[in-house]
């Protein structure tokens, strides 16, 4: 590839794959000790690496009784895996020098906006000190209603969230190809992928990989979201022997996905990519299109139903007459607040609520379109 991402990234991310990792009842420590060397000489350069390892389950395959069946015996397993895989990785890194330190983050974690804060904030220090952050989903605790899904996905989302140069994924398949090869061994990989389009996850199996929660199909929705927020992602052969060597000196490997122009930035980026709406809010058609077409705020005039029950500042949906998302935003009243001045105008705040309060119930600054989200 000519001039190649990796050669020109100053902050990447790095996502590896279970299967990647894996070995004979447990992880790989030749192929730990490999990748821990190619990012440590990046590290070493000045660059600043943030790991994403999948592999907690895989590292607790020798000290299971069995394999484990359901949520309860994956979270067990997490949770015996999650230091071994740790110690892993930090021996492999302190072998080149280089200091590590463990981040353990849940989709809850990153869809509430202090703690979305905080994350980054940490992510930052542990940069500007050097080490090499190793991040993982906190599988010891997640849920189905607070999990990433896979590690595909918490790799996107820390790639935005840092500002990232590039997001490398390093998987078990060589590349995203025309067909699955597993069903179709005469498909083509593609080495380029301007966009992630409808065509392009019809490409795409949804199965997962051989250790892991994530297909390609899950690789491309981690695409979409990183090129999406302005950072280009390269998908890699992770087994490959030296692939980060490879892939610095530009040799055509797996498929790269540039990133598109950053519509947002900060809250509204975070609002496009993260949170759970906590509610909803039915508005009138001409507040929709003054959201939609003039960028402006919305004011109490404009609501015409409040659906859920909130706290201030929670992030909510807004919904226009036909059912139709508009976007997310930042509320700045509570539910019920919000419900007793729905409709009316601006000035008639103070009286309905007795207190002075702001005129936007949504403003323009906290809120992202849906064709954004």
């Amino acid at each position: 590839m000519e001039g190649s991402p990796l050669a020109e990234a100053r902050r990447l991310v790095v996502k590896v794959g279970s299967a990647v990792i894996r070995g004979d009842g447990g992880l790989c420590p030749e192929r730990l000790a490999a990748l821990a060397a190619d990012l440590a000489d990046l590290s070493r350069e000045g660059r600043e690496v943030v790991l994403v390892s999948s592999g907690a389950i895989a590292a607790a395959g020798g000290l299971l009784p069995a394999p484990p069946r359901n949520l309860e015996e994956l979270q067990a397993a997490a949770a015996l895996g999650q230091p071994e895989l740790m110690r892993a990785w930090q021996a492999a890194f302190a072998a080149r020098g280089v200091c590590t330190a463990q981040v353990l983050l849940t989709a809850d974690d990153l869809a509430e906006r202090t703690r979305y804060k905080n994350a980054r904030a940490t992510l930052e220090r542990l940069l500007a000190w050097g080490a090499v952050p190793v991040v993982n989903e906190n599988d010891t605790v997640m849920t189905e209603e607070i999990q990433f899904g896979d590690n595909d996905q918490l790799a996107a989302l820390v790639a935005s969230m840092i500002g990232a140069d590039l997001l490398v994924v390093l998987s078990e398949a060589d590349a995203l190809y025309e067909r699955d090869p597993r069903d179709d061994p005469a498909a083509r990989p593609l080495r380029r992928v301007e966009a992630v389009t409808p065509e392009v996850l019809a490409m795409a199996s949804d199965r997962p990989g051989s250790a892991g929660r994530g297909g390609m199909k899950s690789k491309l929705l981690a695409a979409a979201k990183a090129t999406e927020a302005g950072v280009p992602m390269w998908l890699l052969p992770g087994r490959l022997e030296r692939v980060l060597v490879r892939a610095r000196k530009g040799e055509a490997l797996g498929t790269f996905f540039p990133a598109k122009p950053r519509r947002y930035g900060g809250e509204r980026l975070w609002l496009a990519q993260l949170p759970r709406p906590r509610g909803a809010i039915v508005v009138d058609a001409g507040a929709a299109r003054a959201l939609r077409q003039e960028g402006r705020s919305l004011l109490a005039v404009g609501v015409r139903e409040v659906q859920g029950q909130w706290e201030a500042g929670s992030p909510v949906r807004v919904i226009d007459p036909e059912g139709e998302l508009v976007g997310m935003g930042l509320c700045n009243y509570a539910s019920d607040e919000l419900r007793r001045i729905a409709g009316a105008p601006s000035s008639r705040l103070p009286e309905l609520l007795g207190r002075q309060a702001p005129e936007e119930v949504i403003h323009r600054n906290h809120f992202a379109l849906a064709r954004d989200l």
